[in-house]
């Protein structure tokens, strides 16, 4: 009876608008728009009283309930997942900053070059470049004790440190000083694998080198080598710790027997507010093509594609599950207009449009699923916040599961449920009819 009055009291505002009935057109346009905006508030009047009173029937009241559940649950997922890997690519990148630098300059034939005053004064005026790091690399074989491991050699000037975070990843230990001659750090898992740990003076750690020219006529003189103290030991990436031993700069070119200016490559530190891939394509115009100009993405572009890839995947994996939950949201609309049919006759009597009509359960649809999407939301929202101030999931004893809060990652959820509700709703409410209905 309710509802019954309430149509009855929209057709007679419609009616006492008597605007609506002169011919001058602008009054045609203002009567159009006013009774489309009344017909959007009956039509939401309806879906609500539907949506939110409870049935007489127990089995409508269950589904509905379930399809509920179903969007609360299927948002949640989504929203933490997405959250997840927000997290994990910036505790990765925090990782990549320890390792690598955001510009590395190489040659482009051969494993070194010479360190010309030419490149040097190209990278001294950039003011966008805060620091630049020589270096250089090779394979070596190390020894300790009765234990043999084949790893990097990485060779660096004073201002390495100031290029990467290296000494803010020391495991125990210190950096290297040009103080002290001699003396290297090495990666937890190098450390793990010869049961080498700092300050073992019994006993140093041997780094060999195969000379060049010898061949194997003579193994004795097969390999150079030199015995260095173990001042630090770094974490960071399982392939970061197992792949490099940190010396001076000027004992790998000894121990190479490379000149004092050849290096393998020249490792940059740029502004935090400067565009790392312009900056990088601009000192690759500067320096022509005998170098090779790399940012720390394409360095690392394998593992950006695996990150982005598997997001994507997610994404696309809890989006089908979001469209199973859908079914749900069209099976108890579905149920609900068949329900209410003698009612839907009642309006279609009373001069209520089967477009109207669709309008009503397109709405509804719409507001269960705006319904569960933001109880699913901020039950999200508050076990991320959680997550970050309490580490409630952890991957290992001192490490929490990394996740963030990014409004993009909202914007994302809110986006793909809205459309998935909407085209569930019309979906369910193309049945209607007024075949269906019978009037």
């Amino acid at each position: 009876m309710i509802i019954l009055l309430q149509i009855l009291l929209f057709y007679q505002d419609v009616k006492k608008d008597s605007i609506c009935f002169t011919p001058k057109k602008r009054a045609w346009v203002y009567c159009r728009k006013m009774i489309n905006k009344k017909k959007l508030n009956f039509s939401y009047y309806i879906a609500k009283r539907y949506l939110f009173s409870k049935n007489s029937n127990n089995a409508i009241n269950m589904i509905t309930l379930i399809a509920s559940f179903g969007v609360i649950v299927g948002s949640m997922a989504l929203f933490i997942i997405l959250s997840g890997f927000s997290g994990l690519r910036t505790f990765s990148n925090s990782l990549l900053e320890i390792s690598d630098p955001d510009i590395k300059i190489s040659s482009v034939t051969g494993k070194s070059f010479v360190y010309e005053d030419a490149l040097e004064n190209i990278l001294i005026e950039n003011f966008k470049i805060i620091a630049f790091s020589k270096t250089l690399e090779e394979r070596v074989f190390l020894t300790y004790k009765d234990k043999q491991q084949i790893a990097y050699i990485k060779g660096v000037d004073v201002n390495y440190s100031s290029v990467t975070k290296i000494d803010s990843s020391l495991y125990v230990g210190t950096w290297l000083s040009p103080e002290y001659k001699n003396t290297a750090v090495i990666g937890n898992g190098i450390s793990y694998k010869l049961s080498l740990g700092i300050l073992n003076f019994g006993e140093a750690l041997e780094i060999a080198v195969p000379k060049s020219g010898t061949g194997f006529l003579n193994p004795a003189n097969f390999l150079r080598k030199v015995s260095t103290q173990i001042v630090g030991v770094y974490s960071g990436t399982q392939e970061f710790e197992n792949k490099y031993v940190f010396v001076d700069l000027l004992l790998a070119q000894e121990l190479l027997t490379y000149a004092e200016n050849e290096i393998s490559a020249v490792e940059l530190k740029i502004d935090i507010n400067t565009d790392v891939d312009f900056l990088a394509a601009q000192l690759q115009e500067e320096l022509g093509s005998k170098y090779n100009v790399q940012t720390k993405a394409q360095l690392n572009a394998l593992f950006y594609r695996v990150i982005n890839t598997e997001n994507f995947v997610s994404y696309l994996i809890f989006t089908l599950i979001l469209i199973i939950a859908m079914f749900n949201i069209v099976g108890a609309i579905i149920m609900m207009i068949i329900d209410k049919k003698e009612n839907l006759k009642t309006l279609l009597n009373l001069g209520t449009t089967i477009k109207d009509i669709k309008k009503i359960f397109v709405l509804q649809g719409f507001l269960l699923t705006i319904f569960g999407m933001f109880i699913g939301l901020v039950s999200a929202v508050l076990l991320v916040f959680l997550q970050q101030k309490f580490g409630l999931f952890m991957l290992t004893q001192n490490l929490p599961y990394p996740v963030e809060f990014h409004f993009s990652n909202l914007f994302i959820v809110i986006t793909t449920i809205t459309i998935l509700g909407f085209i569930a709703a019309k979906i369910a409410s193309s049945r209607i009819s007024v075949k269906f209905i019978g009037k």
